[in-house]
């Protein structure tokens, strides 16, 4: 009675993102899933970055641009300020390794969970180029404290860099010599602790363009309490600097900062070159990452002209932007038609599930939606389902649509029990709904996945908005609610859909107790498990 099934995702995953879900679920059960870190990694990356940012601004306002008074202002900055320009320092500080942290884990944890494929690959490769502005922009800031470390910095880098063909090893004697450096030398370093970060913010906005409504901003819970632990860790070790420069010694002891730092240990552990060689190679990989674990491409969602209306649901509700609204050919601009970018359509039938033409309930032999699915279209959905409700037997007969990605329900199936597994629960119009009861079932069952757990970002929200009516196309509310449960597992919890079907269906016999009669055809709504 199902549709294709997908294999299981858990059972698809490799070890990396089984621990990585593992790690996320732990958090969930300490956090929530609403204020679960991991599952905001990229909105707290742009909160870090607002962090960085305003205690930037405060420090600069404060900062010397000299060879003489960089040092001096900020020591004076920590220690005469202690309460304001002290922790503005530490935050600064303490915000901008957070940023690189949750910079490293939502690279990993996009790799782990293979996001980086097929139309993904924009985001992925547009996301590389960020983690080496991030460090180029904490360097340049070390470099500004101008303290033993930035001595050190400021010969490693000239070192590393005299490896590349065009620079000189003289070039390291301008960080030994006091009489080359100037006061300009501070003003080029305070330009480029400028101008690096706004390339960053710029990179960062280019990295989400392919995302519609793209989280930049964390759960207020969890932002507000990152900030805090910030400010306590900022109370608890002020940020200081390290000895001042002295030119006339090379720094012998100094302690690095190793989220940005971490690579020069191995310019004389190993040697520049053989650093660039890493770097560069691991960079190198990533970029082309996509293309060398590549896939087969899903089945790109397809437009029908004679049904579009243009109304642009499929264009509001679409996760990445694939789809757009234009003229048609021949008509008056104030007519529309859906378009399909194929390079940035993930096939997961979002769109097709808000399309107003995707009702079975249409009285037409063939059923043709504007917008639709190649793999399973909306019509190949209503035709197996009206033949599996058709052949439901026994008392609280269940319907249960699934998800490929979520925790499977072919295994649900029985005499009383059809199920059928869409690519995206984002892809079930909710008439469909409506249509089952009419037709003899007793009751829905809409299986989702967890919050932040949904393989296409928006799916499982759309479909609980439009089954509480607070998003079109939604269910009409001539239905009872109480024939529709809504579950929201994680994809490796098939085992708990069972004991769940079970229960719902105890209740639909109760209910229908209740009402004096055996079930029978008849209209349903819904309610949340």
């Amino acid at each position: 009675m199902s549709t294709a099934q997908a294999p299981d995702a858990a059972s698809g995953r490799s070890a990396l993102a089984r621990a990585f879900h593992a790690l996320e679920r732990g958090f969930d059960r300490v956090f929530g899933p609403g204020a679960n870190p991991l599952r905001q990694l990229g909105a707290l990356g742009f909160w870090f970055f607002w962090i960085v940012t305003v205690s930037g601004v405060y420090i600069y306002a404060f900062f010397d641009t000299s060879i003489v008074g960089a040092y001096q202002s900020l020591e004076a900055l920590a220690r005469e300020q202690r309460y304001a320009g002290g922790i503005m320092r530490s935050l600064h500080r303490y915000a901008s390794d957070a940023f690189v942290i949750v910079m490293a884990l939502h690279l990993v944890r996009e790799l782990a969970y293979g996001r980086f494929r097929g139309f993904r690959w924009f985001s992925w490769l547009s996301g590389v180029p960020l983690v080496w502005l991030a460090i180029a922009c904490g360097i340049g800031g070390y470099w500004l404290v101008w303290d033993q470390l930035a001595q050190f910095i400021g010969i490693a880098t000239t070192e590393w860099f005299s490896a590349l063909p065009g620079f000189e090893v003289s070039m390291v004697r301008n960080f030994l010599d006091a009489g080359t450096l100037s006061d300009r030398f501070f003003s080029l370093l305070v330009f480029l602790h400028i101008g690096l970060p706004l390339l960053l913010l710029l990179g960062m906005w280019i990295h989400i363009q392919r995302i519609t409504r793209a989280r930049t901003q964390p759960d207020a819970w969890l932002g507000w309490a990152t900030l805090g632990v910030l400010v306590i860790l900022s109370l608890a070790k002020p940020a200081l600097s390290q000895a001042p420069v002295d030119l006339s010694i090379e720094p012998a002891r100094i302690g690095l900062d190793w989220f940005y730092l971490f690579a020069y240990p191995g310019i004389y552990r190993l040697s520049p070159g053989a650093m660039w060689f890493i770097l560069g190679g691991s960079t190198l990989l990533l970029c082309v990452l996509p293309w060398l674990d590549a896939k087969p491409r899903p089945a790109v969602a397809r437009v029908d002209p004679a049904n579009c209306n243009g109304c642009g649901r499929c264009l509001a509700d679409c996760p990445y932007e694939a789809v757009l609204l234009q003229p048609r050919e021949g008509a008056r601009s104030r007519f529309k038609l859906a378009v399909v970018l194929p390079d940035l359509c993930a096939g997961c039938g979002v769109c097709a599930g808000a399309c107003p033409s995707s009702t079975p309930f249409r009285s037409v032999d063939a059923l043709a939606t504007g917008i639709d699915m190649p793999q399973l279209s909306v019509g190949d959905l209503r035709g197996r389902m009206e033949r599996a409700v058709g052949r439901l037997a026994g008392h609280a007969r269940v319907v249960v649509f699934g998800c490929d990605r979520g925790a499977p329900v072919h295994g649900l199936e029985e005499a009383s029990v059809a199920a059928f597994s869409l690519p995206c629960i984002g892809m079930l119009p909710p008439s469909f709904i409506e249509y089952a009861l009419r037709g003899g079932a007793d009751g829905i069952m809409v299986v989702g996945c967890a919050d932040g757990d949904c393989e296409f970002r928006c799916g499982a929200e759309w479909i609980r908005q439009r089954i509480d009516g607070a998003r079109e196309p939604h269910l009409r509310t001539s239905v009872p609610r109480e024939r529709v449960i809504m579950l929201w597992p994680y994809h490796d919890e098939g085992g708990s859909l069972e004991a769940a079907l079970a229960g719902f269906r105890m209740q639909l016999r109760s209910t229908m107790a209740a009402a004096g009669h055996a079930p029978k055809r008849r209209q349903g709504e819904t309610t949340h498990a």
